[in-house]
């Protein structure tokens, strides 16, 4: 994520992630910016302690990636670890597209 952040931010990907803390002490705030700085991660999260997000797109397993185009339709989903190739060539076909 971090990678394809620094890539493609500047053509036009927005990455956010979506924190939905499994532990207590994870639902704390501090403790989920302590972990952004400690992992440098600069791109933005969402602390999800309430589930709403994750309920709201009917995600069921960790890690699944969204892929949302200029028009804000869900157009890939990947679910748990690799398919890097897949994901990163998904990417350059909808940061081609133009908006309408």
């Amino acid at each position: 994520m971090r990678e394809w952040h620094n890539t493609y931010a500047d053509k036009g990907l927005v990455v956010i992630g979506n924190h939905y803390p499994e532990f207590s002490y994870e639902r704390d705030i501090e403790n989920l910016k302590e972990a952004l700085i400690r992992f440098d991660i600069t791109y933005p999260i969402t602390q999800d302690n309430d589930r709403r997000t994750w309920t709201a797109y009917k995600n069921r397993y960790w890690p699944t990636l969204y892929l949302i185009d200029k028009k804000g339709h869900i157009r890939y989903k990947h679910i748990g670890e690799g398919g890097y190739q897949q994901t990163e060539a998904a990417i350059l076909v909808l940061l081609d597209e133009t908006y309408p």
